[in-house]
């Protein structure tokens, strides 16, 4: 399967699941809302430029956005992860590592430790930035800070549940692509 058809496959799979599983997964309270599709831009290829990569993070939430009636609300955070990706990437991985010689983020490739903390933190920086959004309808404090908490960890779990179920072996990059 070439790289397009798969990162093709791999958004269908994930914007399918988060609007027909996860969306639809009866919420134990106001709090709880599963959120994964943004998982797609973290698992794009280090070599993917700025602009592609911002271009795809905002195909991915207005897709999420058409099918859940919401103009703009996940797409925004979707841009801010994209935007902000090659920073953190180089920082957690300097360019003179024999790490840059992998073709995505993994654990494999950046480590267990890099890696958690690449995670963590986009799911932070995506979750706190959609809920800030939706939090300006509300305007209650502690419900903000509330839903991003137990949310952003509910989505941890998720993404740990799925690089478990979905191992991704770890593939090299070579001189003649």
């Amino acid at each position: 399967m070439t790289n397009i058809v798969k990162y093709i496959f791999r958004f269908i799979l994930f914007v399918l699941v988060q609007e027909f599983i996860l969306d639809k997964v009866p919420p134990v309270n106001q709090y709880v809302v599963p959120y994964l599709y943004f998982l797609f831009i973290l698992w794009l290829p280090f070599s993917i430029n700025r602009f592609a990569l911002m271009l795809i993070g905002f195909i991915t939430g207005i897709s999420i956005d058409y099918f859940s009636g919401t103009p703009g609300l996940h797409a925004a955070p979707c841009v801010l992860i994209a935007y902000l990706r090659p920073f953190i990437l180089n920082l957690l991985i300097p360019q003179e590592t024999t790490e840059q010689s992998y073709v995505e983020p993994s654990i494999q490739s950046m480590g267990l430790g890099a890696y958690s903390f690449y995670i963590i933190l986009f799911t932070f920086l995506h979750h706190a930035y959609l809920i800030f959004i939706e939090w300006l309808q509300f305007g209650n404090l502690r419900y903000f800070f509330t839903k991003v908490g137990v949310t952003t960890l509910l989505s941890i779990v998720l993404i740990s549940a799925t690089e478990i179920m979905f191992y991704r072996k770890a593939k090299y990059r070579t001189n003649t692509a």
